[in-house]
């Protein structure tokens, strides 16, 4: 394969979003085609009995998984699978299709290894999701689907995009995301209260069976993070994602004024608010950590804390695809050494 660090600085040159869309143009071939080096790239897609779990209904091959915002219109799940994702989440995808937020809103912090980004739910909208959406599933490996309103609804009618995009994709995808936690869109993290959490899920519980999680923001107050959780599961979430990006600017040398931050600054303060959920939710939901995971040792951190998930985005723009084959090939090491067979036994390791 092509060294990525030969040519991420040919690609920095570049504005973050050109970037991405070369990158992502690239990840569309194998959903199109079946291009010869498929199976040369599938070399990278670890599996073996220690990784593979169940949950969902599904048999997840290894734990690692792209986050949501890398491929908002479901149009690189096979590319994803062929780099060595073990599931991934797609969207975030509003019922109507809207451009997102003017550019430039989307930049790089190299020294810091993260990328601060002001999209803005930018997606081709419900229909054309759920078209591609009925065109692939059920996949060979899992698909998440990350739902979230429209930037000119109201917040008193956010409900309703939210039990649109549920009754719509909820057949499409192994578990859905509810997203509050964007920064990016006016209003969103305000419906991070129990009244708003509370009608959601009933509605939601009342369209599908599938697994339905919740997704939280890491600037919230520790305690208030893990009393919104908590609450969460007992009105009917049936797993909680910890965390969205940062609106914490205070982690970069020289922030702009608008986005979130993810990538390398935000794996402490991800990881403090995982902690402290897994402390009150291990073993009563299911946990998903993101926030900075660019290691198999970071990984198995939030691992051993009790996640049975993680997910990666900024790490693949400054370490390369590479990353997920050999986080994924280091963590199988790390859990034999710690002597265990399977990666079940070592999920919430540090709770017991």
């Amino acid at each position: 394969m092509i060294n990525y660090q030969n040519i991420k600085p040919w690609l920095f040159k570049l504005e973050p979003e050109t970037a991405h869309h070369i990158a992502a143009t690239a990840l569309r071939l194998p959903n199109i085609c079946q291009i010869p080096f498929n199976s040369f790239l599938e070399s990278h897609f670890i599996t073996n009995d220690i990784l593979t779990q169940e949950l969902f209904g599904r048999t997840f091959y290894n734990p690692v998984g792209l986050g949501a915002g890398f491929d908002k219109n479901a149009t690189m799940i096979r590319g994803m699978q062929i780099l060595g994702f073990g599931f991934t989440e797609i969207g975030t995808v509003t019922p109507k299709a809207q451009a997102g937020n003017p550019q430039p809103r989307m930049w790089r912090h190299p020294e810091e290894e993260t990328l601060q980004n002001a999209m803005g739910f930018n997606n081709e909208g419900l229909l054309k999701v759920q078209k591609r959406l009925k065109e692939r599933y059920p996949f060979t490996t899992p698909i998440g689907v990350n739902i979230g309103k429209n930037k000119l609804t109201p917040e008193d009618e956010a409900i309703n995009d939210y039990t649109t995009l549920l009754k719509s994709l909820h057949t499409l995808g192994d578990y859905i995301v509810i997203n509050i936690s964007s920064p990016n869109t006016p209003g969103l993290r305000d419906l991070q209260n129990e009244e708003f959490i509370t009608n959601l899920f009933a509605e939601a519980k009342s369209i599908t069976d599938k697994p339905i999680l919740l997704k939280i923001a890491p600037d919230m107050e520790i305690e208030d993070a893990v009393s919104l959780t908590k609450m969460a599961v007992e009105k009917g979430a049936d797993g909680i994602i910890a965390t969205n990006t940062t609106i914490d600017y205070s982690l970069v040398k020289s922030p702009y004024d608008k986005g979130g931050l993810s990538g390398a600054v935000l794996k402490q303060k991800s990881f403090e608010i995982f902690e402290a959920i897994a402390k009150e939710l291990y073993d009563k939901t299911t946990l998903i950590s993101v926030g900075g995971i660019d290691s198999a040792e970071e990984a198995y951190k939030r691992i051993k804390a009790g996640a049975s998930l993680v997910q990666i985005y900024s790490g693949l723009v400054f370490h390369g695809p590479d990353m997920i084959m050999n986080i994924n090939k280091e963590l199988t090491e790390l859990i034999k050494a710690d002597g265990y067979t399977n990666i079940t036994q070592a999920i919430g390791s540090d709770r017991k």
